[in-house]
């Protein structure tokens, strides 16, 4: 176990029990197993501990200042992606999620610790913020908690919170607009430069076709489209893409889903919690169900509780006692059910993927989180027949378009199964080229239109009535018509 370093004060408890869920859940996202996760977390949180106590006790610059540095989350969030990369120099690869190997090994991730004008455009305009105007940021945009909640932790009026993030949404934009300017670009990017600020100024500006094309292809620009446009649901992906890099917005959807089990049903924070239509609300009871059960945090986690915690009781809620199944990791604020009441195990949610976006994919213009189902009534020589309406199906299936940019998507998959399951496979087509780049609590295979994916080794075994799910980010071009031709091990599955 690493050497952990002990608070100094009750500001590193208080810190430990705010951020540890926040640190698991990426953490969790990052390797590939509960086990890892757990070791992951824990370095990477004494790592982060060490860094904030450097920033906040070193020499400060000729201004009279001490260098800027993120919020605490967001720092510990980084040392997390930090940890991995020398987990990764060190041979401990093989802990890690195999895309996350890839995207270290990329051009993708040197842009986070190369030159500081070559870096994304939110690390660079969040670091610019004070840090109580970085705090009221990440805690609304990204970590979902309701403005009244956020302004209790931070000690702000709860009369003028509103009044004051608006505040910092523009403040925020503004950093980021000058740091754009600053940021070298082609003759391009440059000539689209004020075009860009004035159209992202007003949600009722349209965009024009010329600049659009130009941002389906441009990465930069893209991602400055997303951090310049403080309404229409991409600040928040812009803010976890551009600072934590690869997952960030899976990581988005996790602390999504964690902050409804703790809140409930609406009473989260994020733009699209209100957006969702009246049926969502079984599927988040399914997500709560499932959240609560936590998977061994590990006695090594437990352990760093105590160690950070010497108050007591703090640590309390960090993981539930059972297997090395491997689960979301849910806020732990709610206290477990006790042992009997625990519904069996489904699934692994698809929660895998001041505010801001996306695993190694690109932010861009959010069209917002739209539920699709099967089309009905289509005419490909493909499609086949849903199953009957008199009988029974054998499955069931929800097709969620979570986020969706330019050129990318990310979605979630629920299937519902009548009979219980000891492995599963869920497969559907596509209309319009679309091509999967990355996928959670699956492994995917695509030939052509039709894509496949199959269960990880944590959620094989579904019982009957049970759901399983998984998400994945994939590409489109022209038309991102949602998928059709469902089958569960074979057998059709009819929309839910």
């Amino acid at each position: 176990m690493p050497d952990l370093p002990t608070p100094q004060d009750a500001s590193e408890a208080a810190l430990f029990s705010e951020c540890w869920d926040a640190v698991l859940a990426y953490a969790d996202l990052c390797t590939s197993g509960s086990t890892a996760a757990a070791q992951l977390g824990r370095e990477a949180f004494a790592h982060g501990i060490r860094e904030a106590r450097a920033a906040d006790t070193g020499p400060v610059r000729g201004t009279g200042r001490r260098p800027a540095r993120l919020p605490r989350i967001p720092l510990l969030l980084t040392s997390v992606r930090t940890t991995a990369a020398a987990w990764e120099e060190e041979g401990q690869g093989h802990k890690l999620d195999p895309d996350l190997r890839l995207w270290l090994n990329s051009d993708k991730a040197a842009r986070y610790t190369g030159p500081p004008l070559q870096r994304p455009l939110a690390l660079r305009g969040l670091r610019d913020l004070q840090q109580a105007d970085a705090e009221l940021l990440w805690f609304t945009e990204v970590e979902a908690l309701p403005l009244p909640l956020v302004a209790g932790r931070l000690g702000l009026d709860p009369a003028g919170a509103a009044e004051e993030l608006q505040q910092v949404r523009t403040l925020f934009r503004d950093r980021c607009h000058r740091n754009h300017l600053d940021t070298p670009m082609d003759a391009r990017c440059r000539s689209y430069a004020r075009l860009l600020d004035a159209v992202t100024r007003s949600s009722a500006a349209e965009t024009p076709d010329d600049l659009s094309r130009h941002l389906a292809t441009c990465v930069q620009c893209a991602e400055a489209a997303a951090c310049l446009r403080p309404h229409g649901g991409a600040l928040p992906g812009a803010l976890a893409g551009g600072v934590i890099g690869w997952g960030g917005l899976a990581y988005l959807e996790r602390r999504r889903r964690a902050a409804e089990v703790r809140l409930g049903p609406g009473r989260s924070g994020s733009a699209d919690t209100a957006a969702a239509g009246p049926g969502d609300g079984e599927q988040k009871a399914r997500v709560a169900r499932n959240s609560l059960l936590v998977a061994a945090v590990l006695v090594s986690v437990l352990a760093l509780g105590v160690s950070l915690m010497p108050f007591g009781g703090a640590g309390d809620d960090l993981g539930a006692p059972g297997g090395a199944d491997r689960q979301p990791v849910a806020d732990p604020a709610p206290p477990l059910p006790s042992a009997p009441s625990l519904p069996p195990a489904t699934s692994k949610p698809a929660d895998r993927t001041t505010r801001n976006s996306k695993p190694p994919a690109k932010p861009g213009a959010s069209e917002g989180r739209d539920r699709h189902t099967e089309p009905q009534g289509t005419s490909s020589p493909t499609a086949r027949p849903e199953p009957g309406q008199g009988a029974d199906p054998v499955c069931r299936v929800e097709y969620d378009l979570v986020n969706q940019w330019p050129d990318g998507f990310q979605a979630t998959v629920t299937v519902t199964s009548a009979e219980s399951l000891d492995s599963w496979r869920v497969a559907w087509s596509f209309r319009d080229g679309q091509r999967v780049g990355q996928i959670w609590d699956a492994s995917v295979s695509q030939d052509g239109s039709r894509v496949t994916a199959t269960a990880a080794d944590y959620n094989k075994s579904v019982p009957a009535g049970g759901d399983l799910a998984f998400g994945f980010i994939s590409s489109w071009r022209g038309k991102n018509s949602p998928p059709y031709d469902f089958e569960l091990n074979g057998h059709a599955c009819a929309k839910s």
